[in-house]
């Protein structure tokens, strides 16, 4: 199965509250269908049939343990969405870096300008004081 449409049918598994939820309580430890079914008002089939969509997505699997078939997590399908996740992440933390440098640099370059400014304006005011003591002294 190619990596992107397992990703696909994780994340389109993910879209369902109650394949989350049943993904939570799979995260406490492995249940049988009988057990994952308990919270949820509905029956035995339709859980069945939530279970079967999250199996083909690759996030869960089943164990045969005798007449049992518990579920459990599946460490493949989920590496896999971790580890998309982690490069959006990492892109993300690029993005932001260069957003960093960028202000960084503009408020360098205001810095530098009300540096300039006040430079002018004090030598601005030197000049007019220059001017208004020598007025006087005429």
């Amino acid at each position: 199965m190619p990596h992107n449409l397992n990703l696909d049918s994780s994340f389109a598994a993910l879209a369902d509250p109650t394949r989350r939820a049943i993904l939570a309580r799979l995260a406490l430890g492995e249940a049988t269908v009988n057990e994952l079914a308990e919270p949820f008002e509905m029956s035995q089939p339709a859980v069945s049939q939530h279970l079967r969509v999250l199996e083909d997505a690759g996030l869960i699997a089943q164990r045969i343990d005798g007449a049992r078939r518990p579920r459990r997590l599946s460490t493949a399908g989920i590496d896999a969405m971790d580890q998309w996740l982690a490069m959006l992440r990492k892109a993300l933390e690029k993005n932001y870096d260069r957003l960093d440098q960028v202000l960084a640099a503009m408020e360098s370059k205001k810095e530098d300008r009300t540096r300039l400014e006040s430079k002018h304006h004090s030598r601005s005011e030197a000049r007019s004081d220059s001017k208004k003591r020598g007025k006087h002294h005429a």
